[in-house]
């Protein structure tokens, strides 16, 4: 994995403005924020030292318009078909908004050109029954037509002999955008050899994107959110040629499948959804 870090944050990020973006797609409505209350969407809001390694708690955080808006923009920049979502929550109601834009925009080149049979299509992968139907119920009947939700059971296990955790039931589709912000540390049941990741000083290890891996196609981006453990996991155990970047200021981490394309299908996905920049990024992997 040699992908340059400045030359995926330029691909990703270089035409984003947080605040024209909300002018264009006010996704700021979705959760009735009130901009002029809220502040600076750019600035990242911090939360207290335990806050994400407290197991009773049990309130939702609360919406962080800078990630919020970075998802919306991948989604729509990258002409995204397909998402599989790792947690549920407010990203879930961000990607289903972008993606029925995307179908407004592109399902008819989509559909006659290209080989995505779940196009248009959200999954979301959650093994808290009770939160999954919390967000389901805060859709719209538009959104909600998006969705896709899997309740899978979650269970400590390993890979390569590493201390990790897995879904299982998991979606049968192929993501060109994964994104990662689940499960806890304290949902998965069982141990290793004693060992689990419910500890508070221990982190979240999921291993699910390691199994398919070698059926992700060329272009395929990963988002880590925070899970800096995680992503370190993901990317020492990745056999594939990946472009990397890792923000501490946003608190996220992001991998491109930078390869030339598997076939004709893909090669048209990526001319339309990429384009040239693709090709050269490919080229810089392969010196």
């Amino acid at each position: 994995m040699t992908g340059s870090q400045s030359t995926l944050k330029e691909v990703l990020f270089g035409n984003l403005n947080y605040f024209a973006h909300l002018v264009e797609h006010p996704i700021h409505e979705l959760f009735g924020i009130d901009l002029e209350s809220y502040g600076d969407p750019e600035v990242k809001r911090l939360q207290g030292p335990y806050s994400s390694v407290d197991p009773s708690n049990t309130e939702p955080f609360e919406a962080e318009l800078d990630d919020l808006i970075r998802l919306h923009h991948l989604v729509l920049s990258r002409r995204v078909t397909t998402v599989l979502e790792f947690g549920v929550g407010k990203s879930t109601k961000v990607f289903a908004d972008a993606l029925t834009e995307n179908m407004h925009l592109h399902s008819k080149y989509v559909e006659s050109e290209l080989r995505r049979s779940n196009a248009f299509e959200l999954h979301s992968i959650e093994n808290n029954q009770s939160w999954m139907e919390l967000v389901t119920s805060q859709l719209s009947p538009e959104l909600k037509d998006r969705c896709h939700f899997h309740h899978c059971p979650l269970k400590v296990s390993e890979f390569n002999g590493r201390l990790c955790t897995f879904y299982y039931e998991l979606p049968d589709i192929c993501p060109d955008l994964i994104y990662l912000d689940g499960p806890d540390q304290f949902s998965p049941e069982g141990s290793l050899r004693g060992l689990t990741t419910a500890h508070a000083d221990r982190m979240p290890m999921s291993a699910d994107i390691l199994t398919i891996e070698h059926f992700l196609t060329p272009g395929t981006l990963i988002v880590v959110d925070g899970r800096t453990a995680n992503a370190r996991f993901l990317r020492a155990n990745f056999q594939r040629d990946w472009s990397y970047f890792h923000s501490p200021q946003m608190d996220q981490h992001f991998f491109e499948l930078t390869e030339p394309p598997l076939g004709v299908y893909n090669r048209r996905q990526l001319d339309y959804c990429l384009g040239d920049k693709y090709y050269e990024r490919v080229a810089e992997m392969a010196d």
